[in-house]
């Protein structure tokens, strides 16, 4: 393992070799919003030794003006180029930890928050690792209030060269010269809807890589004269857009959710880590779905998670356990499929990874697995299962939040008061707005 001074100077050197005119030292607020500065690259090993100041009062849930002083660190690890599809001009982005002056960790930086579970999971002898779907929607430019779809595609769709086609290409093609490995892409449920798939990795790194994919879409299909959008449920009547985890914990280099003589070929920490994750998720779901519109794709019938269970090939379950190619065992894994890209990317894998670690210290088994479509339960085998519901609106999961010791644990004092702060503000502000609905359905008749 290289140490921190060694990958110092590869930074520096990277910036000399590639003639790089502009740095962008990156960091998210807790709303997972990010954030920027730009320095000139004769700056860069002063910032790398020594970080740069800045004003944390400014940014959202980070400090009160009078503890406002505060330090990015950036992360060698972190460092990449801009993909010349995205900007003609050299410019590389490294993703930075905040500090306080006095040289300690910010608590509220999302990614320290990520780091320090990442801890906890290394002490009981584990590595996380993720590999999340983000869904999308490519929306024509207009001049009206409600998103056009570019396409009217469906699943897997083989569309002819159209501009979609292209977009998707050349953002895949984006990704890999930034050195995120595309596993596939391809056309979603939706019209307008697609998907670009990347390779599994640490949960730290592909938090970043989530940023930066976020990031990469919008710019590429702006130049189409498009515009990309990770709104969970932008349209009614049509699929939202998810980000299905598949996670899965490490032991050096043996997959620990791995037993050839386990049911689905899982292991006992799999399980427990499944059972964690069902038996805290309402607690953890404003995190993962952290939106009013989130609850909108939270709904039956349009492929995503209600109901509070665990199967193989069930799509309607709240986690799937993808089935595994003999000889592949290393691919085995449990796909959480309710978080959407709304969330916080750092605080969303911090919060799965406290909950499953939770049912493995605490040995929480898992209900039944059930592979029939829930969808089509009535009460009566809702009730048989014993299977429960996830909330229902922003308001209820963030009140459910506000009471869980898991959540609190997890995200630390500092994140987690003022997390429920934002939410609760955003729920009361949604709660008082007069919506075009309304206007249908009240403003004739009344």
């Amino acid at each position: 393992m290289q140490s921190k001074e060694e990958l110092k100077q590869q930074v520096i050197e990277k910036v000399k070799s590639n003639d790089i005119s502009l740095i962008t030292l990156q960091f998210v607020d807790i709303f997972g919003t990010a954030k920027t500065c730009a320095i000139p690259p004769r700056e860069i090993e002063e910032v790398l030794n020594n970080g740069i100041g800045f004003d944390g009062s400014s940014i959202e849930g980070f400090a009160r003006i009078y503890e406002s002083d505060m330090r990015l660190i950036p992360d060698p690890t972190s460092f990449t180029i801009l993909s010349p599809r995205i900007t003609n001009k050299k410019v590389a982005t490294i993703f930075c930890d905040v500090y306080r002056v006095e040289g300690t960790p910010f608590e509220g930086d999302p990614r320290y928050i990520l780091r320090k579970n990442l801890e906890e999971a290394k002490k009981m002898g584990f590595n996380y690792y993720v590999g999340p779907e983000l869904e999308f929607f490519l929306f024509k430019q207009t001049d009206g209030i409600e998103p056009v779809p570019q396409d009217h595609g469906g699943y897997f769709d083989l569309a002819p060269l159209d501009l979609a086609f292209e977009v998707r290409g050349e953002a895949a093609a984006t990704l890999e010269d930034m050195g995120i490995q595309v596993e596939m892409g391809h056309h979603e449920v939706a019209p307008g809807q697609h998907e670009i798939d990347f390779r599994y990795g640490d949960a730290l790194h592909v938090a970043d890589a989530v940023i930066t994919y976020k990031y990469a879409l919008k710019a590429i299909a702006k130049k189409h004269n498009l515009f990309a959008s990770f709104m969970p449920k932008p349209l009614f009547g049509i699929n939202g857009s998810g980000m299905h985890v598949h996670q899965s914990l490490w032991t050096r280099d043996k997959n620990a959710f791995f037993d050839k003589n386990g049911k689905y070929g899982l292991s006992e920490t799999a399980l427990y880590f499944i059972g964690g994750q069902l038996q805290y998720i309402k607690e953890i779901i404003s995190v993962l779905a952290p939106t009013v519109n989130s609850y909108k794709r939270l709904v039956p019938g349009y492929e995503a998670p209600v109901y509070i269970c665990w199967g193989r090939r069930n799509r309607s379950s709240l986690i799937r356990v993808p089935e595994y190619f003999v000889g592949r065992e290393k691919s085995i894994r449990a796909e959480l499929r309710c978080p959407d890209s709304s969330t916080n990317p750092y605080l969303a894998f911090a919060v799965m990874l406290k909950a499953g670690l939770e049912g493995i210290k605490n040995k929480i088994e898992p209900p039944n697995p059930v592979d029939e479509d829930v969808y089509e339960f009535d009460d009566a085998q809702l009730k048989e299962f014993y299977i429960d519901q996830l909330p229902g609106s922003l308001g209820e999961a963030i009140s459910l939040t506000e009471k869980s010791m898991l959540a609190k644990e997890a995200l630390g004092d500092h994140v987690f008061s003022r997390f429920v702060e934002g939410k609760k503000k955003e729920w009361k502000e949604f709660s008082m707005a007069v919506t075009s609905w309304e206007w249908q359905r009240y403003l004739p008749v009344l």
